[in-house]
């Protein structure tokens, strides 16, 4: 009954209630568009690394070394060399090693350069494994593996060629088109920067370099290896020629530590050749992954995610890796500086999220001051309703409800508005910053934040139905 009667007095209103609901969606928006991209922001984060117990690389501040290696937002200024990769290798603490090469792209989207072991040992989310749509990792040099996204955005599939380009802009004069990529791979979706990544080979990165000149044109004394020709250029090498040359002892290049047993499955053998220097020569490329560390087949690279057999000794490794002078390099655990990221935003989230609640509250206040004002026309209104029966307090129940009416309408519009709202953002929002929104946008908080504005609705609503409640005692003592 009541609430019926609620409807029918703000449909009178129309106008003035209209205004009042349009300022309460806009201003529970925002603070509901906060509160979800916080969270967002960091479950984004959150689930983009999972598994990696320590991040190798350059002095370069631990923040920017996280930024980089695992959400490709900056670069490095400086590399490690590949002499600190393998004595990192060696480690007896270190279970598995991913080396990783940045600083290039392809149509926007970043290159990185790294190993077979990235897609084995790499997870994310609740430790969820990297899993291809198409094809699978790197089969040569020349190998790329592409993220979900490039793969849907540029039309990719396995088989076809890409150029790399040096530098991280959009548009890039200095194209590496002298050493192609051909793709061998796409994983699936992700939700995490790896869906926007494009990944190739370290000696492949290292070639397509070797094959530009300043300007990015092929130099004229070197010739275009694609990499359909790079296993019968091997066969053409002489015999005094040292086997890193060889395409097959290339193939697959990962640095995971590997029992010899372990790595036969995975590695090609020299055929006819049961020398003790070559023997020594196959033992070395199964421990570090096919990679020639005494000739320099790369010589350095931009950061390396260390898995580690017990996670006790990572503050151990971390401590002794940053005393050492002889190369300083900057070794973080992503979780504490996880930590520090949050530490430093966590001003900045609580001044956005002060700033919403006030402009929530000022749009509650403005909703009291409409009832207020519309308390004088109202006059004839309460005094029909005490002639038919009405208390007092049931005009004081009245006021509140419209007020509350309003409140739930303005909530539901704006769960309404921001869901779809950041939905339709989703591909921007990954492209120009970064940030990948999970499919389920509303939580806890969202609730938590309308059942405080409703709260909020009905203690500021009690002033004009303190007012009606009054009005309605005057009118009983005029009536008796």
């Amino acid at each position: 009954m009541l609430t019926t009667i609620a409807i029918e007095s703000l449909k009178r209103r129309k106008n003035t209630a209209l205004l009042t609901l349009v300022s309460i969606v806009i201003s529970v928006s925002l603070l509901l568009s906060v509160d979800i991209i916080r969270s967002q922001v960091k479950g984004s984060f959150t689930r983009t690394v999972s598994g990696v117990d320590v991040i190798v690389g350059a002095p370069s501040g631990q923040l920017n070394l996280l930024l980089s290696s695992v959400f490709n937002l900056t670069t490095p200024s400086k590399g490690i060399s590949w002499d600190r990769v393998s004595s990192l290798n060696s480690d007896p603490r270190v279970s598995w090693l991913i080396p990783l090469s940045l600083g290039d792209t392809h149509s926007g989207n970043r290159v990185v350069g790294t190993t077979n072991a990235y897609f084995e040992h790499f997870k994310y989310g609740d430790k969820q494994p990297l899993v291809f749509a198409e094809g699978g990792p790197f089969a040569h040099v020349g190998s790329a593996v592409i993220g979900a996204d490039v793969a849907e955005s540029l039309g990719y599939r396995v088989d076809d060629s890409i150029v790399i380009s040096h530098g991280l802009g959009n548009v890039s004069f200095r194209q590496h088109d002298g050493f192609p990529f051909s793709v061998t791979g796409v994983l699936e979706k992700t939700g995490t920067p790896v869906d926007k990544a494009v990944y190739v080979t370290l000696i492949g990165l290292e070639k397509a370099h070797e094959h530009a000149g300043p300007s990015g044109i092929v130099k004229p004394s070197q010739s275009i290896q694609r990499p359909s020709n790079l296993h019968a250029q091997a066969h053409a090498h002489t015999d005094g020629e040292t086997a890193v040359h060889d395409k097959d002892d290339h193939d697959k290049i990962s640095h995971e530590k590997a029992e010899p047993e372990e790595a036969g499955h995975k590695e090609k053998r020299y055929e006819g050749d049961n020398s003790p220097h070559a023997h020594e020569e196959d033992t070395e490329r199964q421990r570090m992954g096919e990679m020639d560390v005494e000739n320099n087949t790369v010589s350095s690279v931009s950061a390396v995610m260390l898995g580690l057999k017990n996670r006790v000794t990572a503050l151990q490794l971390q401590y002794q890796l940053n005393q050492r002078n002889n190369e300083p390099v900057l070794a973080i655990l992503p979780g504490m500086a996880l930590a520090e990221l949050w530490q430093i935003m966590g001003n900045v989230e609580a001044l956005l999220l002060l700033l919403s609640s006030l402009i929530v509250m000022s749009a509650l206040i403005g909703l009291a001051t409409m009832l207020l004002a519309t308390m004088r026309e109202r006059y004839q209104e309460i005094a029909v309703l005490r002639t038919i029966g009405a208390s007092p307090a049931a005009l004081l129940i009245l006021v509140q409800l419209e007020a509350l009416l309003i409140a739930l309408a303005g909530c539901g519009v704006s769960l309404l508005v921001v869901t779809g709202l950041l939905t339709a953002l989703k591909p921007w929002l990954s492209a120009e910053f970064g940030l990948f929104l999970s499919d389920t946008l509303l939580s806890s908080n969202s609730l938590a934040i309308v059942i405080l504005v409703l709260a909020s609705t009905y203690i500021v609503s009690f002033f004009p139905a303190y007012a009606a409640y009054k009005r309605g005692l005057h009118a009983e003592l005029n009536s008796q």
